[in-house]
């Protein structure tokens, strides 16, 4: 693909609210104060051409947004610190930031690349490299519209501290249902700020905003993967075939090694011979941990759990690491439904966590994928309202800023989800051709999980890996059996 030059910025404007907000100040949550040293979330939709003039599209947009933010009062206001060192949001009204954008010589087949995410999807969003604390001094939200070749690229950054994903997409879906000619929203966000309690923990900055915790110019490379709903059936199938149980592999180990029917027939009574008796107990204490079934009930691992599994795998593999090496498999879970009382699935903020679950290199590839995929199955499942409660205690003892990167070589941070909504976002020409995001808190290691276009259980992975590793992957039959173009 030949190099391709920067866009051109043809405006730059703010959008208010098209009333006045009823909202005063919002308090931030153990949830959200954490966020404010990561970068805004940027996160966009590849869409066809509309059947109207650029300049009326953009001026569509500029009115909806516009309807949009009096339902989203908090994103057209700043952020504030009290005396006593409380962060807010106050819902002033001062607007956000408008962006509109040529990329001509970009064209769709272009970011739809199967091999590789160009450089150039990176354009299409702003306020790079801004950390969520400069929302004090800058606007919370920046829309931009990209024209392209044959498209139009639509890119959203919200202040992460601010918003998590579930709320960032119930505002870029309102966005679209006002701009296809909806009177209101269908899906109101709740501005109660009940996320666990309202705590007294203060987040210091003595010397100005917080740093991320990675090297933005660690090289890196970026492809989606994408997986089909036949391939996510056939990964959760092999995840959840449980080894054999200790008899079973016996068993079988020992009608190799005897032909002889009088040491394995039965008595009267089903129970088999003391001589068998005797040499099963041999057997079973030589059989491998790792091909022996838990005692613990059948679990149902999912199909997000299976192939976080597989990419664990297959990315811990491709690093070369010594067996002895731990890894940590990161995974950010939404806890609205995790507490109790369960506070609204439309709750807007911050209302998550981060799992990581640890084993080492060695244990991780000589052992199956059940055995992986289990391990993140029951840490998610443990994540109840105890351990919610418990995270926030502990960020209390401690307030610290979330510590986004890969320290050791040996980290995988899973974000997004493929459950959120990202593809009921019509503007009112048709729905995206495909979801990317801007270079917004990256590292080696970074993945991000989306639903397939195609819907059905289909999961799309955009992976941020190091160039040499993510060209292992490539080369990883293990895991390449399940990608689909």
């Amino acid at each position: 693909m030949p190099c391709l030059s920067s866009l051109t910025i043809i405006s730059r404007c703010t959008v208010t609210p098209d009333s006045r907000s009823s909202l005063q100040t919002l308090k931030f949550s153990v949830s959200d104060l954490p966020m404010l040293s990561c970068h805004y979330i940027q996160k966009g939709v590849l869409l066809t051409k509309p059947p109207y003039p650029i300049d009326s599209l953009i001026s569509l947009l500029k009115h909806a947004l516009s309807q949009t933010l009096a339902h989203f009062p908090p994103l057209a206001g700043r952020l504030i610190t009290d005396s006593e060192g409380y962060v807010y949001i106050t819902c002033n009204d001062a607007g956000v930031e408008f962006v509109h954008a040529n990329a001509s010589h970009v064209a769709i087949r272009d970011i739809l690349s199967p091999t590789h995410v160009p450089d150039s999807v990176k354009e299409f969003f702003t306020f790079d490299g801004m950390v969520s604390y400069n929302g004090h001094f800058k606007p919370l939200l920046a829309v931009q519209v990209t024209e392209l070749a044959d498209g139009i690229f639509i890119g959203c950054t919200i202040n992460h501290s601010v918003t998590d994903g579930t709320s960032f997409w119930n505002f870029f879906n309102s966005f679209a249902e006002i701009c296809r000619g909806a009177e209101k929203i269908s899906k109101q966000p709740d501005f109660t700020r009940n996320f666990v309690k309202d705590s007294l923990a203060v987040l210091k900055f003595p010397a100005g905003p917080p740093k991320v915790t990675f090297d933005m110019n660690a090289p890196l490379k970026e492809r989606i993967f994408h997986f089909s709903r036949e391939s996510i059936l056939k990964l959760k199938s092999r995840a959840n075939s449980i080894p054999k149980k200790h008899s079973d592999i016996a068993i079988e180990l020992f009608g190799k090694q005897s032909n002889d029917e009088w040491l394995i027939k039965q008595n009267k009574n089903g129970k088999i011979t003391s001589v068998f008796d005797n040499w099963l107990k041999n057997a079973v204490s030589m059989t491998h941990e790792s091909e022996v079934e838990k005692t613990d009930p059948v679990v149902q691992i999912s199909s997000f759990q299976a192939l976080s599994a597989q990419l664990w795998r297959s990315v811990t593999r491709a690093r070369k690491l010594v067996p002895s090496k731990p890894t940590t498999f990161r995974m950010a879970v939404n806890c609205r439904h995790r507490i109790e009382p369960r506070i609204d699935p439309l709750y807007f903020g911050n209302a998550i966590q981060s799992i990581p679950t640890v084993a080492s290199s060695g244990e991780l590839l000589s052992r199956d994928l059940h055995w992986s995929a289990d391990l993140l199955h029951r840490n998610v499942i443990a994540h109840d309202d105890a351990k919610v409660r418990c995270g926030v205690e502990d960020f209390e003892k401690n307030p610290r800023c979330f510590p986004l990167g890969n320290f050791d070589g040996a980290m995988i941070t899973m974000g997004s989800s493929p459950r959120f909504p990202m593809y009921d976002n019509d503007f009112g020409w048709g729905r995206p051709l495909a979801i990317r995001s801007g270079k917004a808190n990256k590292f080696d290691g970074k993945i991000s999980a989306f639903p397939g276009r195609e819907g059905g259980g289909s999961v799309d992975l955009e992976v941020c890996l190091a160039p040499d590793t993510l060209y292992a992957l490539e080369s990883d039959t293990e895991f390449m059996q399940y990608v689909s173009v």
